[in-house]
């Protein structure tokens, strides 16, 4: 059994993260507004599976892995900021279309607006920072089963 403490901080921490918008949310009305409501929850289902995938790296220890190898964390630290820059440059680039400019989205497949949903969550660096080290760290290392518990808190 979690200890109450440790739910309880955890889940309001949790609750403060789903109520501030970031990527996900944007993609969520975004697709939903433009395609309906089927599209929408196609993506949300991708955004989910997003979830699924930071929730198990917490939960296989992942955190532990980038201590353990602190060439990896700087790999993908400087990946992230490389990323975040180049998303920067295509925004102010001379010729660059606003990223807040309506415009009219194409209707894509089922399998594009998942994928789109799931890559969405999976690079967004909001959960990755929340889940990496809060999923462990909420948890006594003296509970028994802790992979479980952190895969069933998500």
């Amino acid at each position: 059994m979690i200890p109450l403490d440790d739910l309880l901080l955890f889940s309001g921490a949790a609750l403060l993260m789903a109520l501030t918008p970031g990527p996900n949310m944007i993609y969520l009305i975004s697709r939903s507004i433009s395609q309906g409501r089927k599209a929408g929850v196609i993506s949300l289902f991708g955004v989910v599976a997003g979830f699924l995938v930071h929730m198990f790296a917490a939960a296989v220890g992942l955190t532990a892995l980038f201590l353990a190898v602190p060439l990896a964390y700087e790999v993908l630290k400087w990946a992230g900021a490389l990323y975040l820059l180049w998303l920067a440059w295509q925004a102010v680039r001379p010729g660059a279309r606003s990223p807040f400019e309506a415009r009219d989205l194409p209707d894509d497949s089922t399998r594009k607006l998942f994928f789109m949903g799931f890559l969405t969550n999976l690079l967004n660096p909001k959960i990755a920072v929340f889940i990496s080290p809060s999923f462990r760290s909420s948890f006594r290392r003296s509970t028994a089963r802790c992979f479980f518990k952190v895969f069933n808190s998500g």
